[in-house]
């Protein structure tokens, strides 16, 4: 039942290249930050990533971008990272963009063991090309399938030994849904308490759907783009 592992090296360690990874976070808030920067240090290759969006050119999955361990990304926004610009117009980088719903979607439905479903989210786009179009109702949808990754990294806010989670604020974005969608989950956390110690009423993610639980350590917490008024 104790999910704890010791270190962020130790957690990563049997991930192989060309694994397909599932990222939590949105933008630069309640992304994996440290798993991310340990997958970098151990140089895996060739990986298939499922997240959000990749960062920027020098945090988050970008570092995973600028050293070109990352073959494939799904995504669903890719506006602030030049790496991935430069790489996707040289034909470096296979892209796959979903609409945002569907891809929380797509990983909520692989997690539920549920292999696709319907949506009318992206008919009649370039989304549509080469799936399945079905008609409910008068009205014509595409076939999505579900997200299920061999590897998951999630941030919690906080974690108990057994792999419960709590996620605080615009952090419980993707990552519950990533959590739910991964073969083997692993999860960095501010602050780790013992069982018993979280309300039941306030956990997010059962740890039902976590293997690992890592203390995370000393977090940046970037703002991704600052506006202030102009006097």
């Amino acid at each position: 039942m104790n999910k704890l592992v010791h270190s962020i090296a130790d957690a990563i360690d049997d991930i192989p290249d060309g694994a397909t990874l599932a990222v939590g976070g949105f933008g630069l808030c309640g992304i994996p930050e440290h798993l991310i920067a340990a997958l970098k240090d151990r140089g895996t290759q060739e990986l298939t990533v499922y997240s959000n969006n990749c960062g920027v050119d020098d945090w988050g999955l970008g570092l995973l971008l600028a050293n070109k361990q990352i073959k494939k990304m799904i995504a669903s926004y890719v506006g602030e990272n030049k790496t991935f610009e430069q790489q996707f117009l040289s034909g470096e980088l296979e892209v796959e963009l979903v609409p945002q719903g569907t891809l929380a979607e797509r990983l909520r439905a692989g997690g539920a063991g549920i292999p696709g479903f319907y949506t009318p989210a992206g008919v009649g786009t370039l989304v549509a090309e080469g799936k399945e179009h079905k008609s409910f109702g008068g009205r014509t949808y595409l076939l999505e399938q579900g997200i299920v990754a061999d590897f998951a990294f999630v941030k919690a806010w906080k974690a108990d030994t057994y792999g419960n989670l709590v996620f605080r604020r615009t952090s419980r974005n993707f990552n519950p849904l990533v959590a739910a969608a991964g073969r083997v989950t692993i999860v960095e956390a501010e602050e780790i308490v013992e069982p018993g110690e979280l309300n039941p009423d306030d956990i997010h993610t059962p740890g039902i759907y976590v293997q690992r639980v890592v203390q995370g350590i000393g977090y940046e917490k970037r703002i991704e783009r600052r506006t202030v008024r102009k006097d």
